[in-house]
C-alpha cells in the first residue's frame, strides 16, 4: 500500500519499521495520518509474516507532537456533535488497533511524544527511547479534559495510580530518566543507539515461535484486565495447550501453520 503520510518496510524477514511521515509537523497526525494508520494495524490483523514491528517517527526533532491542531482547528467548525463524536472516536481507537494487532510493537521514541503520539508510545508493547525523549499528557494543557486517548487506561497500568493522576492532571512533561525509573521504558539509549537497540530486541523477538509471540501479547494484554488469578491462569493454559499441539501437528505432518 502507498501511503502519504507513512513509511512502511520490511527490513528483515519478520521485522516491519513503521515511520510516522510528516516530520515537517513534527509528525502530528492529520486526517490523512489517522485514516492509513487506521488500513495499517487492519491490515496487521491477517498479516501471517510479520512477527515484530517497530514504530518510529521520521526526522531528527521529535517522535510525535500529538494531533495536528493546525489542520484541526480549520475542520472543527463544520462539525456537529456527531461528526465529532465519530472523529474522537476514529482516532482513540487506533490505540486500541495496535493492542489488537498481533504482532509486538516496539515503539522507539525520540525528542517529544506528546498526546496522541504520547498515547501511540502507551499503546506500543515495549518502549525504548533516546535520553532526549520526553513525553507529556498535554490534553488537558488545550483545554480539554487530562483523560483522552485511552492515556487514562494505560498509564495508571504501566506506572502506578499516583503518577500517573499527577501527568494527567498537570500536562507536565516527563523526562527519560522518569520514564525508565517509573516503568515506563525499557530502555534509555543514546540517540545514535537508538534504532540498533530496538532492532536488536526486534531480532530476538523474531527468533521466537511466532505464534508463541501472538499468544503471548495476546495473554498479557487480555490478564492486564482479568478479573482474578484463575482468569490468568486460564489464558495460560489455553495458549499453552495451542502451542503444544500445534507442535505435535508440526511435527505429524511437517507443516506449521
Amino acid at each position: 500500500m502507498d501511503y502519504e503520510t507513512l513509511e512502511y518496510e520490511t527490513v528483515e524477514d519478520g521485522i516491519g519499521i513503521l515511520s510516522l511521515n510528516r516530520p515537517r509537523r513534527y509528525n502530528t497526525v492529520n486526517a490523512k495520518m489517522a485514516e492509513e494508520l487506521e488500513a495499517f494495524w487492519r491490515e496487521r490483523l491477517y498479516d501471517l509474516d510479520t512477527h515484530v514491528i517497530i514504530l518510529r517517527g521520521n526526522g531528527n526533532k521529535h517522535f510525535c507532537a500529538g494531533l495536528d491542531m493546525k489542520a484541526v482547528m480549520k475542520i472543527m467548525p463544520g462539525m456537529d456533535t456527531d461528526m465529532f463524536y465519530r472523529f474522537q472516536a476514529r482516532l482513540a481507537r487506533l490505540n486500541l488497533a495496535m493492542r489488537q494487532a498481533p504482532q509486538p510493537v516496539i515503539c522507539a521514541v525520540h525528542g517529544a511524544a506528546v498526546g496522541l503520539g504520547f498515547s501511540f508510545a502507551l499503546a506500543s508493547d515495549v518502549r525504548i527511547i533516546s535520553d532526549d525523549s520526553r513525553f507529556s499528557a498535554a490534553y488537558i494543557n488545550i483545554g480539554l479534559g487530562g483523560a483522552d486517548m485511552a492515556c487514562s487506561y494505560f498509564l495508571p497500568r504501566l506506572m502506578g495510580a499516583g503518577r500517573a493522576y499527577e501527568f494527567m492532571l498537570t500536562g507536565n512533561f516527563m523526562s527519560a530518566e522518569d520514564a525508565l525509573s517509573l516503568g515506563l521504558a525499557s530502555r534509555v539509549v543514546a540517540r545514535d543507539q537508538l534504532m540498533d537497540t530496538a532492532l536488536e530486541l526486534a531480532r530476538t523477538m523474531n527468533g521466537k515461535n511466532p505464534m508463541g509471540l501472538r499468544l503471548t501479547k495476546e495473554a498479557i494484554n487480555m490478564n492486564i484486565d482479568a478479573g482474578g488469578l484463575e482468569q490468568a491462569l486460564n489464558m495460560e493454559d489455553r495458549n499453552q495447550t495451542l502451542l503444544v499441539l500445534r507442535g505435535k501437528l508440526g511435527q505429524k505432518t511437517g507443516r506449521y501453520f
